[in-house]
Formats: C-alpha cells, structure tokens, sequence
C-alpha cells in the first residue's frame, strides 16, 4: 500500500476514535453534569462476608461502585443539619452523628436505636432538587440492614406529598408499602441512592434491624442537590 495512503487511513482511524471516546465520555456525564467528587471512610473489613442470609439480597460482584454524575453545580446540603428520629434517646451516640460529617467506621461514630422500625429525619431548611443520598448504617462489619425505605417531602409529619425514592421491604413487613429493591451489604462505601431530581426539604430513612441483632444504626447520610431558587 502506498505509504501516502496508510497515512491517511491511520489518521482517519484515530480520528474516529477520538471522537468515539469524547461520544462515550459526554454519554457517561450526560450534557449539563459533572462526576460526583465523595470523600470515603478507610474499609474496616476486607474479602466476601459469608454467612449472611437474605431472600432478597442483590448480588455480591465485590466490584466498587462506578463513577456517579450529577447536574453542575450539585452540593452537600445535609451537613450539621437538623436530624430528629423516632427515638429522641438512643441507646449509644447523638441524634446529630448522622450528619456530623464523621463517617469512620470506627466506635464513637454511630448512633444505636431500639430494635424495631425506627427512622431518622433530616431537615435540610429549603427545598432543594435533590440528585444524590449517601447513607452509612455500619461498616465496621458486613451486615444486611432490613427494611431499608427512604421518604422525601416538604411536610415535616409526613402526612402529605410523600415520595418514596427507596424500598427494600420486599413483604411490607414495615407496613409502608412492597419495596422493589433489593437488600444489601454494608460497606465502608456507603450506599447511593439516586432520587432523581425530586424536590424537598425533609429526608426520612427507615430501618428494622439487621442481620447481626436486631439494633437500628447510622454512622452518616449525606444528601446532595440544587437549589430551585
């Protein structure tokens, strides 16, 4: 082949590369989005856990999370917000952990609540597009919290204009409601939850024991969004 010709074959092959690449980067952020930049607790555990039991957990694939976008301009808007919960004296811990910014899964950093269905509430003082939640139950040991549902709305009774962005009570045995998600693990990740844009001020997270005794915990949740303003 004509060296002149290999030449400008190469080029064009390089060129649609390229542009194949910017295709695929720009598909991943999508227009208007940027990659969510979160700062992690150091793992308190490594390998499989094992002996861990659930009818509706998710598949274990041990592969971390992918990289999350969301739109420009998205920030942390729970941190030392107001939190109440369903039990205003916890067994171990502060109400306030859960958005001190502390998120070591060390002792000292968590809160312990009753067994049961409890739930804490967060308020983030305006009402924002709300594009990512973070949550740490405890990750300090592989564990499945049960009947993980997350509420948003703008009545702090939630009474009205509830909107459940996650459920994995997959039997109502929490009675709000058959969640289509599923269990997971906890690891010193945390679990991100996409809201999909929906407007609030309060957050609400429900849980009811785990599967290593029947306490409720949170170490921290962060929430992230825009302003609509």
């Amino acid at each position: 082949m004509n060296k002149k010709y290999f030449l400008i074959i190469m080029i064009a092959a390089l060129s649609v590369t390229l542009i194949q690449g910017a295709l695929i980067e720009r598909q991943a952020g999508s227009k208007d989005k940027v990659l969510l930049k979160l700062e992690l607790p150091k793992p308190m555990f490594v390998g499989t856990p094992k002996n861990i039991r659930s009818s509706n957990l998710e598949r274990i694939t041990g592969k971390k999370r992918g990289p999350f976008y969301v739109p420009e301009g998205t920030k942390l808007l729970s941190l030392d917000k107001p939190v109440i919960a369903s039990d205003m004296e916890p067994i171990i811990g502060e109400v306030e952990f859960v958005t001190d910014g502390e998120k070591s899964g060390e002792d000292g950093y968590f809160v312990e609540f009753g067994p049961g269905i409890q739930y804490v509430q967060i308020d983030l003082e305006d009402t924002y597009a709300l594009h990512a939640i973070l949550l740490w139950h405890f990750h300090s040991q592989a564990r499945v919290y049960r009947d993980v549902i997350i509420q948003v709305s703008d009545d702090a009774d939630f009474l009205t204009d509830v909107k459940t962005i996650y459920n994995n009570d997959h039997d109502n045995s929490s009675g709000l409601g058959i969640g289509k998600n599923k269990e997971y693990i906890e690891v010193s990740e945390g679990r991100l939850i996409d809201p999909k844009g929906e407007k609030a001020r309060y957050i609400r997270l429900y849980s009811k024991g785990n599967t290593s005794n029947d306490m409720n915990h949170y170490v921290e949740v962060e929430v992230y969004g825009t302003s609509i303003k």
